[in-house]
């Protein structure tokens, strides 16, 4: 109990640091902060403040001076991702999310009472219906209410396109080293740091810029691949371990262990599009198998997003349009992709980081004209993303074509026609077009899993949903 507010945590601690232990508190006693994320400009905060007024090496500590010394504006000075609630002994209370959503935050408010929590399974059953997401970027206090402290995608509208179209070669190098610099700065930590490696182009960057910072340390990265057998990613995976020399682990899974898993991961994830649960499925595995060998691993979520990888974006031919459409699909990862990632990997104790959703590459990438970005009859999807990364993986890897990772790991064959053979054509008709927005019978059969555990609760304002099931 700290005043009239009550605190709560269950910790992964990926770092043993003296004094680190949450509740975290200022010397005086007088502000307590439990928080959940990593702050990877930490020691910048530590050095503006004064290193001399911090009790401990713990990076969350930077979150509760700024809100003691500077206030909870101050808060989009940190980079990272995080969601957190201070308490004063004085009355005050915050609580803040990050700008991305990358951590995952939730609220409701009843009978004149708030609470938080990290997922909306930890709200007594009758507090489920008032639950919401917490919005990133925002903070919240009794006396100010809810106030936006930053913004994922900076504002604006869509870049005009220079010379002709085309674009120069200084942006190759803009793009490759605004990459790099996000992936070597999450490598911070002491303790192993892996890559999902699905041997797509977002992983296996990821992991090529990850492998060179270690060597050049002496050290070898662990790499973590899973699918079916002979399925496209396990191949890919595979094959650049071997082109960047990593310390490389893998799973094959049968039919029966994705079917085994699925309800556990619909409970795990807390949600229930169709798109989102067959990527989970085999993401589950690739945690279990990597929580075996590190703490932290990197993954290329947010690339697609923020150089506009999708396949359907493809129809988009209005610049302004598909700049629009990159904007909302940052904006709205904090409920899909940014869910899964998060809740998949915290189920096995593993930390999750994902440089590609570091706030000056998104800045960087949403600064570019759309035009850039769209992929012509006959192109490959980002396009300039591939060309700045040129000779840094094999030409295939390079342009090997986009598979979504439910597909590529062999988990969409399993899934997809045993889910919907559990729903009739009536039961499926009872739900089209309604409320939940149901659109296939493999849906409606996770929804079922996710009302199982969430009865009650408002899909509008917890869960994304994606432009196709």
């Amino acid at each position: 109990a700290v005043g009239s507010s009550w605190l709560g945590h269950r910790r992964l601690a990926i770092v043993d640091l003296e004094g680190g232990d949450q509740p975290l508190r200022t010397h005086d006693g007088e502000l307590w902060l439990v928080g959940n994320g990593e702050i990877y400009n930490h020691a910048d905060v530590r050095r503006s403040i004064g290193s001399s007024e911090f009790e401990t090496r713990s990076d969350n500590e930077a979150a509760l001076r700024l809100i003691q010394d500077r206030g909870p504006s101050a808060l989009g000075a940190l980079s990272g991702m995080f969601a957190f609630v201070a308490a004063g002994a004085d009355g005050r209370f915050v609580a803040a999310r990050d700008p991305v959503g990358i951590k995952p935050l939730y609220w409701a408010r009843r009978n004149g009472s708030v609470r938080f929590a990290s997922e909306m399974q930890a709200f007594d059953p009758e507090w489920l219906p008032s639950v919401a997401a917490f919005p990133p970027g925002h903070y919240w206090s009794p006396d100010a209410g809810l106030v936006r402290f930053a913004q994922a995608v900076p504002g604006g509208t869509a870049p005009i396109v220079p010379n002709g179209g085309a674009y120069p070669a200084s942006v190759l190098a803009e793009t490759r080293d605004v990459l790099i610099d996000a992936v070597e700065s999450q490598m911070m930590g002491d303790v192993p740091v892996g890559v999902f490696l699905s041997g797509g182009l977002d992983s296996s960057l990821v992991a090529a810029i990850a492998a060179r910072w270690l060597r050049a340390r002496g050290q070898r990265l662990q790499t973590f691949a899973v699918g079916t057998p002979g399925s496209p990613d396990l191949v890919a995976a595979r094959r650049a371990a071997r082109y960047l020399d990593t310390d490389h682990h893998e799973w094959v899974y049968t039919a029966a262990d994705a079917l085994t898993s699925v309800a556990e991961v619909v409970r795990v994830i807390e949600h229930f599009d169709a798109s989102l649960v067959r990527s989970a499925v085999p993401n589950h595995m690739l945690a279990r198998l990597a929580s075996r060998h590190v703490k932290v691993v990197l993954t290329g979520e947010g690339a697609d997003e923020i150089f506009a990888g999708y396949e359907y974006q493809r129809e988009i031919a209005d610049p302004d349009e598909l700049h629009a459409e990159v904007v909302r699909t940052i904006e709205g990862l904090h409920n899909l992709n940014l869910q899964r990632c998060d809740r998949v990997t915290m189920a096995h104790g593993l930390e999750a980081r994902v440089p590609f959703l570091d706030r000056e590459v998104i800045g960087f990438g949403v600064s570019l004209p759309a035009e850039w970005k769209v992929a012509a009859p006959g192109e490959m999807e980002k396009r300039l993303l591939r060309e700045a990364f040129a000779g840094w993986l094999p030409e295939d890897l390079l342009w090997r074509q986009k598979s979504q990772f439910g597909d590529g790991s062999g988990a969409a064959d399993v899934l997809t026609d045993s889910l919907a053979s559990e729903i009739t054509d009536a039961e499926l008709g009872a739900e089209l077009g309604g409320a939940l927005g149901i659109r296939t019978k493999e849906e409606l059969a996770y929804y079922r899993m996710w009302r199982d555990n969430l009865e009650g609760v408002d899909v509008s304002a917890t869960l994304g949903r994606f432009a196709t099931a």
